[in-house]
C-alpha cells in the first residue's frame, strides 16, 4: 500500500473535522486580496494606458503620412547687421536651395547603413521603434529635472522628430515621439524606415541625404563610398558644421574614428579592417558656395548649433541678424586679397583680418582667407580661427604682466622707464641648451628703456620681462584675455616672442582689452534671433543676450593705458620702424606688429578708441614665406583696412584714466632727467610709480684726474680737475659698452647718493628710526650677539638684518633676521650668531622699508673675536671720514625703491676681501632666498632679467 491512501467518499471512515473558514491564516486571507487588488489595479491602469494611448494617438497625424511629410523643412536666414542676407539652411524641397538626391537602400554602401545603425541605433532591428530601456533613463531624468535632459532617440524617432512633429523639447513631445515611433515601425518595415531616414538627415555643406552628402564630399555615388568615407559621412549628422571636415578637419578626423570603433564593437567590421579606414586619406572634392561672407557664416552656423541645437536651427525659420558690417566686410575682403596677390613672388598665398568693436566685443568683419573657393590655397580654412604663432605681436602682454607684479614694492615693478639691457646673454632652459635670443634686425641696442623696447620689438629685453615674471603664471594670465589656446606644459622663456599659438580672432580681442581700458567683452557675431512669428528668442541690447556681453575689468585702467601709450608712440618706435610707416595712421593709433622666426606667420594688430584690427598673412599649409615682415606684410592691409574703415569716424585720443600723469624723463634713458641729459621728453606714468630718479639716470657728470686718468678727490690739485660726461653702464655690461664705442669712466665709479627731501635732524625726522644701538662702531663680537636698536619709519613695511664680511663688503648675506613686519622702537631687532664666521671685520646692516618703496639703512663695523682665537680688535681712528663711530645714526630716506623681493636665482654674488683685509680661509657665496628682499648695496645691481635696480646708502 502506498504511502497515501484514497478513501472513498461513502465510506463510513471518519473524517477529520472541517476548519471554519473562519479559522483561516490571516496571512492567507491578506494575499488573496491583495492579489486580486494587484489584479484589478493592473488592469484598470492597463485600460488607463490605452485610453491615454488612444487620446494622445487621436491627435498626432497619422503615421501613414510619413512619407508625405518627409522634406518640409523650413529654413533659417542669416542676415548681416543691416538686414542684408548672408546665408540660408535651406529647404530641401527646393531644388535649387541644397544637394539632395532620392535613393533606395539598395543604392546606398552596406557600410553607410552599417556605420549609421552603429552609431546612431546600435538596437535598430531589435526594438519596435522605441528603445525601453534608453527611454526609461530618459524618462526618469525627464521627471526628475523638470524637462528632457536625457537623450535615447532611435533612428525611427530621430526620423518622426524630423518630419511630423514641432522641434520643442518638452515630457509630452517625447511621449508623442514614443507613440509614432512605435505607429511607424507597425506600418513600415526596418528598411523602410532606415531608408527613409537616410534619404531625409542633414549632413551639412546643403547636403541632404546620403546620395548628396557622397557626391557633396568624395564626388561618388553613395553605393561606391568605402568604409573609410561612409565612417567619415556617418559621424557628421549630430554636429554637421561642428564637424565639418572642410572647416574642422581635426574634429571631422576625430569623429571618424568614433564611428569606426562603434562598428567594431557592433560587429559589422573587424579591428584590422577599422585601423585600415583610418589610414585611409580621404580626397575631398571643393565645395563652392553662393554665400556672403562665408567663414563668419560659417562661424554663426556652428555657433547657433551649440546654442540652439541643429534640429532647430535648420527646420525652425529663424532669421538671425549678425554683428557683420557690410560696407566693412567689402573692404576687407577686398584688400586682404589685393594684398595677398602684390605678395605671390614672395610666397605668400593666404591673408585673413578680424575687426572688432572694442566696447562691445561685435565682429564687424571677418575675413578667413584670401578666397573661400580656391583650393590651391586651401581657401576654406578658417585662418582666422586656426592657431598660429603670434611672434613679436604677444610681446605688449608680457611687458603688461611686469608692470602689475603686485608682490613686489611700487617702485620695484617695471614701468615704461625701466631699464633693460638688450645685450645678448645665455638663459638657462632647464634640462636644454641654455637659449639665447637676438634681435629681428640682428643688433644690439645696448641699455633700453621698456617704451623702447617694446615700441621697436627688440627682443631680448622682452625675454628678460617674462624672466622676470615667470612663465606660467603667464600663461595663467593671458587665459584673462581670452586665449585658450596656450596648453602645452613646456613653454620656455621663448614664448615672450610668440612660440605659443594663438588664433586671430582671440588675439584680436586680447588687444581689444587694452583697447577698451582694460575690460574684456568677449567676441559677439550674433545681435538677434526671431522664430518664424517674429518673436524676438534672443537680443544682444537686452537683458535676454544670445551671447555673453558683460564685460569684466582684467585689467587696471592704468597698465592697460600705459601699454596703448607706447603702442601708439610712433616717435618711439621710429628707429626700428622710421617715422612714415604702415604703421602709422592720420589719428592716434596703438599698433604692434608680429613675425615668426621661420616666416611662417606675419601679424599686425592695432586699434584705436573705435575699432581693433587683427591681420594675418601666410600660407594655409604652414609653408614660409620670403623676405615679409610686418610692415610689408600684414601691416599695408591693416593701415588700409583701418584708413578706409575710420574714414567717417571722429578722431579720438586715447585719454588718461585716473592714476596716470605726466612726468618729464630723459628721453633715452626714461628716468627723471639728470642735469646732462641730452634730451627730455614728457611721458606717462602711473602715480604710484613715477620714473626714476635722475641720479639713476645713465648720463652723469664725472670729476677726473687729467694726469691719472683716475677719480679725483680732495687732493686733486684744482687745475688737474676735469669734468666729462658718460653714460654709465653698469658694471656687467661695462665691457659691452666699452667695446660698442660707449666711453666708460674708470672702474669703481659710484652713483651720486639721491637727495632726501628734507635734510637730517629737521621737524619730524624723529619719526624716522632706522638704528643699531647695540653693537656699535670698533666693538668686538663673539657667541649670540643679541642686537638693539629702532626700526620705525613712516609707512612701515618689513625690516631686516644682513651681514658682509669685512668693513667694505661687496655684498650681504640672506637675512639672519626678519624679514620682520613689526616696527621696533628702542628694543631688541634680533639675534646674530657669529660662532661659525671667521674672525676679523665684519659688517652689520640694518635695512627698513615703507610701504612706498623707500628704503633706509643703517651700518655698524664690528670684528667677530671667537674665544677660540683671542684677539685684540683694531680701533678705527676717529679722524677716518668713513668710519666716524656714533651710538646710533639717523636714517635719510630715499626717494625711489630699490630692493627687489624676488630675487632671480641667475643673481649669485660672491665676496671678495680687499687686499688690505686679513683673508679667511674660505669666502663664503651668498644665495638669494626666494621670495626674501635682497641685499641692497650702494651703486648699481642687476637683477637676473638685466634690470638695473640702484640702491642707496643712508650715512649717519
Amino acid at each position: 500500500m502506498s504511502q497515501y491512501e484514497l478513501i472513498p467518499r461513502d465510506s463510513g471512515a471518519s473524517r477529520p473535522p472541517r476548519r471554519s473558514p473562519r479559522g483561516r491564516s490571516p496571512f492567507v486571507r491578506g494575499l488573496f486580496i491583495g492579489g486580486l487588488s494587484f489584479v484589478i489595479l493592473s488592469m484598470f491602469a492597463a485600460g488607463m494606458l490605452l485610453i491615454g494611448y488612444a487620446i494622445v494617438a487621436s491627435s498626432l497625424p497619422a503615421s501613414s503620412r510619413l512619407t508625405e511629410q518627409t522634406s518640409k523643412f523650413q529654413t533659417t536666414r542669416i542676415l548681416d547687421r543691416n538686414g542684408n542676407l548672408l546665408n540660408e539652411t535651406f529647404d530641401p524641397d527646393n531644388p535649387e536651395a541644397g544637394r539632395r538626391t532620392i535613393v533606395t537602400l539598395g543604392e546606398i554602401t552596406p557600410a553607410l547603413t552599417q556605420a549609421t545603425i552603429a552609431t546612431e541605433d546600435a538596437n535598430f532591428y531589435r526594438h519596435q521603434g522605441v528603445d525601453p530601456v534608453a527611454l526609461t533613463r530618459a524618462l526618469y531624468y525627464a521627471v526628475r529635472e523638470g524637462d528632457v535632459v536625457s537623450g535615447a532617440s532611435t533612428i525611427s524617432q530621430q526620423l518622426v522628430k524630423m518630419v511630423m512633429l514641432t522641434p520643442e523639447y518638452t515630457l509630452t513631445r517625447k511621449v508623442k515621439e514614443a507613440i509614432l515611433s512605435a505607429e511607424i515601425t507597425r506600418r513600415y518595415s526596418k528598411d523602410e524606415i532606415l531608408e527613409i531616414y537616410l534619404n531625409e538627415i542633414y549632413y551639412g555643406n546643403l547636403a541632404y541625404g546620403a546620395a548628396a552628402a557622397a557626391e557633396t564630399y568624395f564626388g561618388k555615388a553613395a553605393h561606391d563610398l568605402s568604409l573609410a568615407e561612409a565612417a567619415l559621412l556617418a559621424g557628421l549628422p549630430q554636429l554637421p558644421a561642428y564637424y565639418d571636415p572642410y572647416t574642422q578637419p581635426e574634429r571631422a578626423k576625430k569623429r571618424q574614428g568614433v564611428v569606426l570603433g562603434l562598428m567594431v564593437e557592433h560587429g559589422d567590421i573587424t579591428p584590422e579592417e577599422a585601423d585600415a579606414a583610418w589610414l585611409e586619406p580621404l580626397a575631398f572634392v571643393p565645395v563652392e558656395f553662393n554665400l556672403d561672407a562665408p567663414h563668419f557664416t560659417l562661424l554663426v552656423r556652428q555657433q547657433l548649433e551649440e546654442i540652439l541645437g541643429k534640429e532647430a536651427l535648420y527646420s525652425n525659420a529663424l532669421q538671425v541678424t549678425t554683428s557683420l558690417d557690410p560696407d566693412l566686410q567689402a573692404a576687407a575682403e577686398r584688400i586682404v586679397a589685393e594684398q595677398v596677390a602684390l605678395l605671390a613672388d614672395r610666397h605668400v598665398s593666404n591673408g585673413a583680418l578680424v575687426a572688432m568693436e572694442p566696447a562691445t566685443g561685435q565682429v564687424l568683419a571677418f575675413v578667413g582667407s584670401a578666397d573661400f573657393n580656391n583650393v590651391e590655397i586651401d581657401g576654406q580654412v578658417n585662418m582666422a580661427l586656426a592657431p598660429r604663432q603670434p611672434g613679436s605681436s604677444i610681446k605688449p602682454f608680457v611687458y603688461l604682466a611686469a608692470f602689475e607684479q603686485s608682490d613686489k614694492p611700487p617702485a620695484q615693478r617695471w614701468t615704461p622707464g625701466t631699464l633693460v639691457a638688450d645685450i645678448e646673454e645665455e638663459f638657462p632652459d632647464g634640462a636644454n641648451p641654455p637659449y639665447v635670443p637676438t634681435n629681428y634686425d640682428g643688433s644690439e641696442h645696448g641699455m633700453v628703456s621698456v617704451r623702447t623696447g617694446l615700441a621697436n620689438s627688440y627682443n631680448i629685453p622682452a625675454v628678460r620681462a617674462l624672466e622676470a615674471v615667470g612663465v606660467q603664471p603667464f600663461v595663467a594670465r593671458m587665459a584673462d584675455f581670452g586665449v585658450t589656446t596656450l596648453t602645452r606644459p613646456d613653454y620656455g622663456l621663448s614664448l615672450s616672442l610668440g612660440a605659443g599659438e594663438i588664433p586671430l580672432l582671440e588675439l584680436t580681442g586680447a588687444f581689444g582689452v587694452l583697447a577698451n581700458g582694460g575690460v574684456r567683452v568677449p567676441p559677439v557675431t550674433i545681435l538677434e534671433i526671431k522664430n518664424h512669428s517674429g518673436d524676438i528668442l534672443c537680443a544682444q541690447a537686452s537683458d535676454r543676450p544670445c551671447q555673453p556681453k558683460a564685460g569684466e575689468q582684467v585689467v587696471a585702467p592704468a597698465d592697460a593705458f600705459l601699454i596703448t601709450d607706447i603702442l601708439s608712440d610712433n616717435e618711439a618706435r621710429s628707429p626700428a620702424f622710421g617715422p612714415n610707416s604702415v604703421l602709422r595712421l592720420d589719428r592716434p593709433a596703438a599698433v604692434k606688429t608680429g613675425t615668426t622666426n621661420d616666416i611662417r606667420d606675419n601679424l599686425t594688430v592695432g586699434y584705436t578708441p573705435q575699432l581693433v584690427t587683427g591681420v594675418w598673412v601666410g600660407n594655409a599649409d604652414n609653408s614660409p614665406m620670403v623676405n615679409v615682415s610686418g610692415v610689408s606684410g600684414a601691416g599695408p592691409i591693416w593701415h588700409e583696412f583701418m584708413t578706409a574703415a575710420l574714414a567717417n569716424q571722429p578722431l579720438l585720443a586715447f585719454e588718461p584714466p585716473a592714476g596716470v600723469t605726466r612726468f618729464e624723463v630723459c628721453a633715452d634713458t626714461g628716468t627723471a632727467p639728470s642735469d646732462v641729459c641730452p634730451e627730455k621728453r614728457e611721458r606717462f606714468f602711473a602715480q604710484d610709480r613715477p620714473p626714476l630718479p635722475s641720479e639713476q639716470d645713465l648720463w652723469q657728470r664725472v670729476r677726473l684726474d687729467r694726469t691719472t686718468g683716475q677719480y679725483a678727490t680732495e687732493f686733486t690739485p684744482p687745475g688737474d680737475v676735469e669734468e666729462r660726461v658718460f653714460k654709465v653702464y653698469p658694471d656687467a655690461y661695462r665691457t659691452w659698452a666699452e667695446e660698442h664705442g660707449i666711453p666708460q669712466p674708470p672702474p669703481g665709479y659710484q652713483r651720486p647718493t639721491a637727495q632726501p627731501s628734507r635734510q637730517p635732524n629737521q621737524p619730524g625726522d624723529e619719526a624716522v628710526q632706522a638704528v643699531i644701538r647695540e653693537p656699535v662702531d670698533g666693538q668686538a663680537v663673539s657667541g649670540v650677539v643679541t642686537v638693539w636698536g629702532s626700526a620705525r619709519i613712516p609707512d612701515f613695511a618689513v625690516y631686516e638684518l644682513q651681514y658682509g664680511i669685512s668693513h667694505d663688503p661687496g655684498a650681504f648675506s640672506p637675512p639672519i633676521a626678519g624679514p620682520y613686519n613689526v616696527p621696533v622702537t628702542d628694543g631688541i631687532l634680533g639675534q646674530w650668531d657669529v660662532r661659525n664666521l671667521d674672525d676679523g671685520p665684519h659688517t652689520l646692516r640694518l635695512l627698513v622699508w615703507a610701504q612706498s618703496g623707500r628704503a633706509y639703512e643703517t651700518r655698524v663695523r664690528v670684528f667677530v673675536d671667537n674665544p677660540a682665537e683671542p684677539t685684540t680688535p683694531p680701533t678705527i681712528a676717529p679722524a677716518t671720514p668713513t668710519w666716524t663711530p656714533a651710538p646710533a645714526f639717523t636714517a635719510t630716506p630715499l626717494p625711489t625703491l630699490e630692493p627687489t623681493w624676488t630675487p632671480l636665482p641667475s643673481v649669485t654674488p660672491t665676496w671678495t676681501p680687499l687686499p688690505t683685509e686679513p683673508a679667511p680661509e674660505a669666502t663664503p657665496t651668498w644665495t638669494p632666498l626666494p621670495s626674501e628682499p635682497p641685499p641692497v648695496t650702494g651703486g648699481q645691481t642687476i637683477t637676473g632679467a638685466g634690470m638695473i635696480t640702484d640702491t642707496f646708502i643712508v650715512t649717519p
